[in-house]
């Protein structure tokens, strides 16, 4: 689909302009989230805390190169007629005049001046990530006619970077528990979402933002999104990896009674050395870990390298650390790192939690979540084993499982000037329990004790200061910011 930049708008904003009061020459804007409470976090562990993150991409891909080549390098009248053709088949011939149309397209640039947080920072609950006013005052219209794709664009790439820091903490406060490599953390949650998303640029920026946090991905795209607009050199800098990984169709084309021939293949012929990830629940996963390991043993273990052993159906926190149901000294009651302990062994930390011998290892990549995670290394922990011995495949029930109300995203206006005098304006629906509440007036966010702080109310000189600086203004990008600076941030805040 070739994006018209002018009709990615709801209807209803098109005639805005007219609803104004004579007059309007600006319109001051703001996207916040307003909002846990949907949000799928750990009560009681999420410090109300969002990762910004995206803001860059939308400047450079959609504002920039979408705006030029679907409008401005456009041929006016071509403009002109398409936006007018559209408009009049769905709101009625000649509802929609055009005039402020070709106005925008004579000018040659967006009039728009975002100023926003640094992408990377935790931004609070109630704090604005950014800022929008038009810089000429015939296109005051502008300001909230980009709000719904400011919108669309934003608030998942900041839920997905935010989930990705969070199981980020999770595994962090459990390495140090269990005396785990803090090097592997950035490993262990890997981005398997890419086919539950919605699209390709969906599961690419989400999966950028998954690698704020973390390296390991199977979403190609998002490496290249992050090289092509973040700055971002897979030849200089680790950006993402994974490993080499069978699917079902490669474990059944090999037949049931030859399962074990197809584990001894990959293991010894086609990856004799480095990690190799084998789905192993194609027909009886516990027969997988219990009988074909203790068949390869010796082969595992004169590899040089890792064998993972991916599960992927079932109760991940009974599969992975045991179900306490179960009939006692089963393999489901021990769950699969009790029986590969069993069988390679391995090496106590100084906390005194087992590690599994360095040749083997587990991935599970099915229904994770937070929850889920945060209780896996519970149990493991309580068992005795470290954090380390399992990596998350973190997938589409994770990174699209949410929607704009997971923190209650929203782009108002709280400010703008009629016939020369400012307006300070918000919304305090008396039918709402307060989360729909706007700040008023010109905003400044400031930081402070390590946290933002909002102020409304602001004058403009005030709103001119604070931590919101200018990224945008006028069709130009005015900071740019690299994957390299967002990792920094995040690894500072653990």
């Amino acid at each position: 689909m070739n994006i018209n930049p002018l009709t990615a708008i709801d209807f209803y904003k098109a005639d805005h302009r007219r609803q104004y009061p004579e007059g309007t020459t600006e319109v001051y804007a703001n996207f916040t989230p307003r909002s846990s409470r949907l949000a799928n976090v750990i009560d009681g562990r999420f410090d109300n805390r969002v990762v910004f993150f995206g803001l860059q991409y939308f400047i450079k891909g959609f504002l920039i190169e979408g705006w030029n080549k679907g409008f401005f390098q456009q041929p006016n009248e071509d403009i002109l007629n398409k936006y007018k053709r559209r408009m009049d088949t769905a709101l009625g011939a000649g509802a929609i005049n055009i005039d402020h149309i070709a106005d925008l397209h004579d000018l040659g640039y967006l009039p728009i001046k975002i100023k926003a947080l640094q992408e990377g920072e935790r931004c609070p609950i109630g704090v604005p990530c950014l800022t929008v006013v038009n810089t000429k005052p015939e296109f005051f219209w502008l300001t909230n006619y980009l709000e719904s794709v400011i919108s669309a664009y934003l608030w998942k790439p900041i839920t997905s970077a935010t989930t990705a820091f969070e199981y980020r903490k999770i595994l962090e406060e459990y390495a140090e528990v269990t005396d785990t490599d803090k090097e592997f953390i950035q490993f262990q949650a890997h981005d398997f979402s890419f086919r539950g998303m919605c699209g390709i640029e969906d599961s690419a920026l989400s999966g950028v933002g998954h690698l704020c946090s973390f390296v390991g991905t199977d979403t190609v795209a998002a490496i290249d999104l992050a090289e092509d607009y973040y700055g971002a050199d897979a030849t200089e800098e680790l950006v993402g990896c994974s490993v080499p990984a069978t699917e079902h169709s490669v474990m059944c084309m090999g037949m049931k009674d030859g399962e074990l021939e197809t584990f001894r293949r990959l293991i010894c012929d086609l990856y004799p050395s480095g990690i190799v990830s084998i789905v192993a629940d194609t027909w009886d996963f516990w027969k997988a870990v219990t009988e074909y390991t203790v068949t390869l043993k010796e082969e595992i273990l004169s590899r040089d390298g890792k064998v993972v052993i991916r599960p992927d159906s079932g109760d991940p926190v009974k599969i992975i650390a045991g179900d306490p149901d179960a009939a006692e000294g089963s393999p489901e009651y021990k769950g699969a790192i009790e029986c590969l302990w069993d069988i390679f062994g391995g090496k106590i930390t100084e906390t005194g939690h087992k590690l599994l011998n360095e040749h083997i290892g587990l991935i599970y990549g099915d229904s994770i979540t937070l929850e889920r995670a945060h209780q896996i290394l519970e149990n493991l922990s309580k068992k005795g084993f470290a954090s380390g011995n399992v990596v998350f495949g973190v997938g589409s029930y994770t990174y699209q499982y949410v929607t704009r109300d997971s923190f209650g995203f929203a782009m108002k206006a709280t400010s703008g000037v009629v016939n020369g005098e400012r307006r300070d304006i918000f919304k305090d629906p008396k039918t709402d329990a307060g989360t729909k509440k706007s700040a008023k007036g010109l905003l400044r966010v400031e930081k402070e004790k390590g946290t933002y702080v909002l102020y409304d109310n602001q004058s403009e000189e005030e709103e001119k200061g604070g931590a919101l600086e200018i990224v945008f203004q006028d069709g130009e990008l005015k900071r740019e910011c690299t994957l390299v600076d967002i990792r920094e941030k995040l690894t500072a805040a653990l």
